[in-house]
């Protein structure tokens, strides 16, 4: 595989209509996901060699994304916003090139928005996910 422009990595989220649109939240300079799995420690004084043992299939599945941009589109911003106010978990749609998308219900939990005297205003945003995640392969 080659490698691959970040900037083709794409955060978007749902309208809520039927069927649903998604809109790139526009500006995003850097982009991160991060997909986590705790585990259930199922060792016991029976383990083999004292070795641990987790149980397969159990745990907590998460995925959290982070972005930081610039403003450029005053629509996405009022999506954003509006979703951070209602902490409403609304549909996203992640984009990895030549991987995939990952699509569900994310919460905006963090909102940061920054500015210098001598540059442009700036904003950041976490999401975590709030239910089940869906994966399709590129």
């Amino acid at each position: 595989m080659t490698a691959q422009s970040g900037k083709d990595l794409l955060l978007k989220i749902g309208d809520g209509g039927d069927p649903e649109s998604f809109a790139s939240v526009a500006g995003l300079r850097a982009k991160t996901i991060t997909l986590n799995a705790l585990t259930v420690d199922a060792t016991n004084a029976d383990s083999p060699g004292a070795w641990r043992e987790l149980l397969s299939g159990s745990g907590v599945k998460s995925c959290a994304v982070s972005g930081s941009g610039i403003f450029v589109d005053a629509a996405a911003d009022e999506t954003v916003r509006a979703a951070f106010f209602a902490q409403s978990a609304d549909t996203w749609r992640i984009v990895v090139p030549d991987f995939g998308t990952i699509e569900g219900a994310f919460l905006v939990t963090s909102l940061e928005y920054s500015g210098r005297h001598d540059g442009e205003a700036a904003y950041a945003l976490s999401l975590a996910s709030a239910g089940a995640l869906g994966f399709t392969a590129a």
